[in-house]
C-alpha cells in the first residue's frame, strides 16, 4: 500500500525485483496507490509497462492502510503473500528471512522491528506501550504487530477480513482463524524521501480498535454471553436490593420513598434487561454478518498492469 511516495517507488521496485529475482519461484508485485495526488501513480504506470509481473491497484480515493490491504490481498494469487510498506524503511531483503520461516510450518510471519529507525516519543513510544497492551489483551506475544513486513500463506491472506484501522492488529486476527504465527527480527530503516502519515494521535484510535479486537476475539459469534452476562448481573445486584428493601418495609417499617437505593435497584433492573435484549440483537446481527455476503471496504478505480490491465471495477 501506498500513498504520496513518488520518490521512494522506482527505488523500492529495484530493491524488490533485485532480491525476488534470486528465488526461486514465480513472484508478483502488487502496488495499491491509496488514492495518492503526486506523481505515484505515473511511475507505477511506467514500473508496470516495463515488467509484467508487476501490477498497479488505483482506489478511487484515499481509504486508509487497512482497506488499501485488503485490496491487494484481494488481488494477490500466490500461494504466498508478502506485505510491506512503499516508503523503503522495510528491507526487502527480509523477504528470504520471511519466506524460511514460513517453508519451517508457519502460517505468518510477522517482523519485528527490534532496531526501530523512527523518532523516540512521537513513534517508538507510544508503539511500544500499544504493542505490550495489545499483547496483553490477545494473549499472542507479539513485539511489534504494526509491522507492516509480514510473510503469509495464500489462503491465510484470503480469510482475513479486515475494516476500519486493522491492518495493525492482522497477527491476532490470523492466530483467532488458528494460523500458526511467529515473529523474526527484521532491518528497519530511515525514512530517506517523503514524509510518514502518522503521528501520535493515532494512538487513541488503536485502543478503540484494541477493543473491537477483544470482542472479536472472545465473543465475534456469542455476543449474547458479554451482554447477558452483564444484563443477568445488573438484575441480580438489582432485585438483590429490591429484596432488601420490601423486607426492611415489611419487618421494620422502614420509608421507601426517600431511600436512594430504590432508584438504583430500579436503574439496574431497567439496565439489566436491555442488556439482555442487547444480547439477544446481537446474536441475531452475527448471524446475519457470518452467513451473509461482506460488502468491499475499499472501490478500485482500474487495475493496471500488462496480464490483467484495462480492467475497471465495476
Amino acid at each position: 500500500p501506498l500513498f504520496n511516495e513518488e520518490e521512494n517507488l522506482e527505488p523500492l521496485y529495484g530493491a524488490l525485483r533485485s532480491v525476488l529475482d534470486l528465488l526461486s519461484r514465480n513472484w508478483e508485485a502488487i502496488f495499491v496507490d491509496d488514492g495518492s495526488t503526486d506523481g505515484s501513480f505515473r511511475r507505477l504506470r511506467g514500473i508496470c509497462d516495463g515488467d509484467n509481473r508487476c501490477l498497479t491497484v488505483r482506489l478511487r480515493r484515499n481509504f486508509g492502510q487497512t482497506a488499501a490491504l485488503s485490496a491487494g490481498l484481494a488481488a494477490a494469487r500466490g500461494d504466498v503473500v508478502v506485505t510491506l510498506d512503499a516508503d523503503l524503511q522495510n528491507d526487502p531483503a527480509d523477504i528470504p528471512i520471511l519466506l524460511d520461516k514460513l517453508d519451517e510450518g508457519f502460517d505468518l510471519v510477522n517482523g519485528w522491528r527490534s532496531r526501530r529507525k523512527d523518532p523516540l516519543f512521537s513513534r517508538r513510544l507510544p508503539s511500544l506501550a500499544a504493542n505490550r497492551l495489545i499483547a496483553w489483551m490477545t494473549g499472542l506475544q507479539i513485539h511489534d504487530s504494526g509491522c507492516a513486513m509480514k510473510a503469509m500463506r495464500g489462503e491465510v491472506a484470503r480469510e482475513l477480513k479486515l475494516y476500519g484501522d486493522m491492518h495493525r492488529f492482522i497477527p491476532a486476527i490470523a492466530a483467532q482463524l488458528g494460523a500458526r504465527v511467529v515473529e523474526v527480527p527484521v532491518n528497519h530503516r530511515p525514512r530517506a524521501a517523503g514524509r510518514s502519515k502518522y503521528g501520535i494521535g493515532r494512538t487513541f484510535r488503536v485502543l478503540l480498535d484494541l477493543l473491537t479486537v477483544k470482542f472479536l476475539w472472545e465473543f465475534s459469534t456469542r455476543p449474547g454471553h458479554l451482554f447477558g452476562f452483564l444484563g443477568l448481573l445488573a438484575l441480580a445486584v438489582g432485585s438483590g436490593i429490591t429484596t432488601f428493601l420490601v423486607a426492611q418495609k415489611v419487618f421494620f417499617g422502614a420509608e421507601l420513598a426517600d431511600r436512594p437505593l430504590l432508584l438504583l435497584s430500579i436503574f439496574l433492573v431497567i439496565i439489566g434487561v436491555q442488556f439482555v435484549t442487547l444480547g439477544l440483537i446481537g446474536e441475531m446481527l452475527s448471524r446475519v454478518y457470518h452467513e451473509s455476503q461482506q460488502k468491499p471496504i475499499y472501490g478500485v478505480r482500474e487495475i493496471y498492469g500488462a496480464d490483467r490491465g484495462g480492467r475497471d471495477s465495476q
